[in-house]
């Protein structure tokens, strides 16, 4: 089979297409034919050697992807039959033409949802739905900001504090990008690059702050986070785009509003059963509980935003669009038909 490739880490002009190994279903485990794979920060990441997969996981990039069912491991439980139409979070292998993916992984695709969009959704909407209701326990009413509004986990988490009946208040980078994010149904956004959104945020809610943060920029936001973060407010760390470093008494302004750090990754470590469990929770938690309010006609209805397909050939000039950061939600590999 086809699948995206690098020799060695670096810019994404080592990516290439590659033929390799077809895998073989495992245990409990489903084969996917791959339709289309959304790219991820931490494809860009890996590529460049800086986030290995986790122990036993293919070391091909993608992890997400959407399809239909090639073929059944041993110990599968009769969820899936062949060619039903499925899409999944992987620990990596979604840029190739096929994918083995453990049963409970899997979701359906909603009906009259293409491929291409429902590959917008595993990644993206699984992080904003685990940061917000495993994580951040978010309640009725409350605030959030959303750092990177414009991204895919961004776009999701908007909806999804909508669906949650809290008030979704975001940042990015461009007035197209803030206003994407209204579209999306963020109650206001501000400028990171031209004004004060520690200022901006306290002003629209009346010098109270935001219950919770989702942040994935880290130590350079760190004071401006904390200014904004109300009383017992929550902030929710899950990237480091800034890097990590803080400088300043982070620790006496976190008491003085006894507030609380989080820190979150989706990616899991290994194959081990503690984290195997995690993600199956989590899948069955977002299919019960989101994945009805895709199909057509519901209210609220949820939209994966697509910014962008290029075909698994371009797997490279997609890298460099995601690193300029002109993506507004999410960038799709279509694989050969």
């Amino acid at each position: 089979m086809l699948a995206a490739y690098f020799d060695c880490p670096g810019g994404p002009e080592n990516l290439y297409v590659k033929e390799v190994m077809k895998p073989h279903p495992g245990e409990g485990e489903v084969l996917m034919k791959v339709s289309a794979s959304a790219l991820n920060r931490a494809d860009l990441l890996q590529r460049r050697g800086k986030y290995p997969p986790p122990k036993g996981a293919s070391d091909i990039l993608g992890l997400e992807a959407a399809g239909s069912v090639a073929g059944l491991g041993p110990g599968c439980r009769g969820r899936w039959k062949m060619g039903d139409a499925v899409m999944a979070l992987l620990s990596g292998g979604g840029q190739a033409e096929y994918v083995s993916v453990p049963e409970g992984y899997l979701m359906p695709v909603p009906k009259e949802m293409t491929f291409i969009q429902a590959a917008a959704i595993p990644e993206a909407w699984l992080t904003a739905f685990q940061l917000l209701h495993f994580v951040g326990k978010i309640q009725q009413g409350e605030r959030v900001l959303i750092h990177a509004g414009a991204s895919g986990i961004g776009m999701a988490a908007i909806q999804l504090v909508r669906l949650a009946g809290a008030i979704p208040i975001v940042t990015a980078g461009t007035q197209e990008k803030l206003k994407a994010t209204a579209s999306a149904g963020a109650a206001a956004g501000f400028n990171y690059r031209s004004e004060d959104f520690s200022e901006k945020v306290l002003a629209f809610t009346q010098g109270s702050g935001v219950d919770m943060i989702l942040d994935c920029v880290g130590g350079s936001y760190w004071e401006k986070n904390l200014n904004c973060l109300s009383t017992d407010g929550r902030w929710i760390i899950y990237g480091l785009l800034s890097g990590g470093e803080v400088h300043g008494d982070l620790l006496t302004r976190l008491l003085s509003k006894r507030a609380s750090i989080h820190t979150s990754l989706l990616r899991s470590r290994d194959k081990e059963a503690s984290d195997s469990h995690q993600c199956e929770r989590l899948v069955k938690a977002f299919t019960e509980d989101a994945l009805p309010y895709f199909s057509r006609g519901t209210s609220p209805h949820l939209q994966p935003v697509v910014d962008s397909v290029y075909p698994l050939h371009k797997i490279a000039e997609a890298h460099r669009v995601m690193e300029e950061n002109k993506n507004i939600g999410k960038i799709v590999i279509e694989m050969p038909a």
